[in-house]
């Protein structure tokens, strides 16, 4: 919509009033150049001041000028031209043989025009600033209001369930943890409502500008509207300084407000080693899954990495890994707890987890690979060194003494994943994820023997 300004060059060709003084006036339009015809001091001055006049009147009846024309003081004659040079309305002479003679100049009306769609764009921008920051102050601060109410009442409940269990033990943690919950609560509401005071008061002065704005374009006489260059443009940096909303980490509650060392330990023991320990009696390997490169035991408990490929392969199965040494656990699980504990003995390279159903089966691509993509959480061993793999990224796991037996335990309901030493009472490592698919356990070997204890 931007409208460039029209430029054009008036010169003197003489002084002599005999020889005239011609001004030529050229204006580039899409497809022609149409040139002004010449202005002389004498029967010339009196055709310019007539064309000049039927100009003025035309403008006039189409809207471009809103108020009477100003004359000039040194000349008397019409102020129908725009000095870009000295920023001020100046009439023909001015150009020719004036103070401004050799100046860039403009008509008046295509000023008038330019400012008029300068002032139509910042009021467009304007507008639609002022929407998307109504989208986020009435969509994502309310949703996220939402969200933490919901956050922090899953938080409660996942810590009165779990301190419950050890209650004795944990009294004093419990309170201390709803403490840092409530804080962590009240931060994030505090940045809620410092967000929505903030953009509440940056759309108020985005109205504000507005307005002048307009009210500038609608009331301003041309002479002032010409003039006003200034302050369009301090009007537009001041709604440009307001800046554009977005989305950060600081309006989540941090889930590490809930998280705490002891209470996580203390509840696996519970679940894990309890007198009510819950354990999955049925689980035993998919044989459907088993990779060509593992041989599977008769009570479909423990597997082993065979080196050499078999000569006769197991009967194709779209289920089946048919390239890494992986296999998959019978039992699939989206709700409750479920613990397992795995014997992996003297392997010296094993993977032990969960994936999704969906995970890839087939090919030597990532895809496929247990802890390289994000269809599986795992832990590893391998070369001496414990890990834990998601997504192809890997952490690594402290160990004081290698583990003959690990332990898994899943909790549905927190959404929290255990790898415990049972033999020590050590949780190796826990993770809390938002699974959104029935979960699998997952294994891999490639060395020796790992077996599914009942």
């Amino acid at each position: 919509m931007n409208t460039e300004l029209q430029v054009c060059d008036l010169t003197c060709a003489s002084d002599e009033p005999d020889t005239g003084t011609e001004m030529r006036n050229t204006v580039k339009t899409k497809d022609v150049d149409q040139p002004v015809e010449d202005v002389s001091t004498g029967s010339g001055a009196a055709a310019a001041a007539a064309a000049a006049a039927a100009a003025a009147t035309s403008d006039t009846e189409s809207g471009i000028f809103s108020g009477e024309s100003e004359l000039c003081v040194e000349h008397e004659s019409e102020l129908d031209w725009f000095c870009a040079s000295e920023q001020k309305l100046i009439c023909s002479h001015c150009a020719i043989v004036g103070s401004c003679h050799g100046h860039t100049v403009t008509p008046l009306a295509d000023r008038v025009t330019a400012a008029r769609n300068q002032l139509v764009d910042v009021c467009e921008k304007i507008q639609l600033q002022a929407l998307r920051i109504e989208r986020f102050i009435n969509q994502t601060l309310t949703t996220k209001e939402r969200a933490l109410q919901a956050a922090a009442s899953r938080s409660r409940e996942q810590l009165l369930v779990q301190v419950s269990t050890v209650r004795e033990a944990l009294e004093e943690e419990e309170q201390r943890l709803l403490e840092q919950v409530h804080t962590e609560e009240e931060r994030v509401e505090q940045c809620l409502l410092t967000q929505r005071a903030h953009w509440s008061q940056a759309l108020s002065n985005l109205a504000q500008t507005r307005s002048r704005l307009v009210h500038t374009l609608t009331h301003a006489a041309d002479a002032q509207l010409a003039t006003a260059g200034q302050e369009i443009a301090e009007r537009v940096e001041e709604a440009e300084g307001v800046g554009e909303p977005c989305d950060t980490d600081q309006l989540n509650l941090n889930p590490a407000c809930s998280d705490s060392k002891l209470l996580r330990g203390l509840w696996a023991s519970a679940i894990l080693l309890g007198p009510n320990a819950c354990g999955s009696a049925n689980l035993k390997f998919d044989e459907r899954t088993v990779s060509p490169l593992l041989s599977l035991s008769d009570d479909l408990c423990t597997l082993t990495f065979v080196p050499k490929k078999p000569r006769q392969s197991p009967p194709y199965h779209p289920a089946r890994f048919d390239y890494w040494p992986n296999a998959l656990g019978s039992v699939s699980m989206s709700s409750g707890t479920h613990s397992w504990v795995m014997d992996v003995g003297q392997s010296g390279a094993f993977k032990l987890g969960v994936c999704y159903a969906s995970v890839e089966r087939k090919g030597s691509g990532n895809e496929a690979r247990l802890g390289y993509n994000t269809q599986s959480w795992i832990l590893a061993h391998y070369d001496g060194e414990f890990s834990f793999c998601h997504a192809g990224k890997h952490t690594p796991i402290q160990v004081v003494k290698r583990p003959k037996r690990i332990g898994l335990l899943l909790d549905w309901p927190s959404q929290t994943l255990v790898f415990y030493e049972p033999d020590s009472s050590t949780v190796l490592f826990s993770i809390t994820h938002p699974f959104t698919a029935p979960l699998l356990p997952a294994y891999a070997a490639a060395d020796r023997s790992i077996t599914i204890l009942h």
